[in-house]
Parts: C-alpha cells; sequence; structure tokens
C-alpha cells in the first residue's frame, strides 16, 4: 500500500476512534468515504474537508444554514451537560446561582435553535 493510501486509512481510523460515523455517501471530489462527525458535519479524511450535500431541490445556502444551525445546537447541547456536571459538584450557592442562570440561558437558545430548524 502506498503512503498516501496509510495515511488516509489512518485518517479514517482515527475519525471512527473520535466518534465518527462512517456514511453511506463518497465525497464528490475523490470518491472516498465521508465521515459524519459528532457535530453533524460530513467530513472527507482523505481531502480534509467538509462536504456539504445539497438535496435536490435546496440552494447551498439552505444546506448550509441547516449545517451551522446543527453545529450550533450540537455545541449547545455539550455545554449543557458540562454544566450539569459542574451543577452535581458544586457546593457554593453563588456558584450555583451563576451556573443556574447559565444553564437557563442555554436551554433557551436550545429551543430557539430547534424552532428555527422547523
Amino acid at each position: 500500500m502506498a503512503r498516501k493510501d496509510t495515511k488516509d486509512v489512518e485518517n479514517m481510523a482515527n475519525l471512527l476512534k473520535q466518534g465518527a460515523a462512517l456514511t453511506e455517501y463518497a465525497c464528490p471530489v475523490c470518491a472516498s468515504p465521508l465521515f459524519k462527525l459528532k457535530t453533524g458535519e460530513l467530513w472527507c479524511a482523505k481531502d480534509q474537508k467538509r462536504v456539504i450535500i445539497v438535496k435536490e431541490g435546496e440552494t447551498t445556502a439552505e444546506a448550509t444554514r441547516e449545517l451551522t444551525l446543527n453545529t450550533v445546537e450540537s455545541t449547545v447541547l455539550m455545554k449543557i451537560q458540562e454544566i450539569e456536571k459542574r451543577l452535581k459538584e458544586e457546593t457554593d450557592a453563588a456558584q450555583l446561582e451563576k451556573l443556574s442562570a447559565t444553564l437557563a440561558s442555554l436551554l433557551e437558545n436550545l429551543e430557539k435553535i430547534r424552532k428555527t430548524k422547523q
């Protein structure tokens, strides 16, 4: 196997180890399998680039908007989990109040994102 091919396979294996999922899609440039990252993005391990699939009748702007909303939603969900862990361990009342306010804001933003996606 050529060095380039070995590196591509290593990149694919690393994506899987990081929680990415192999999809049924192929890269439109190199025909390599595409991976779905935890953020919802499609990624070509060979080209090391994000790939956006535009559905029939959909504009590139609409596809990009949906991907952006999915990425932001994923980030907000991760932050909610982080705050939840800190809340469990926190004993200081002032810190609990700050964390609770942050959690409320994140939940409100999550609701707005989900409404926007509809």
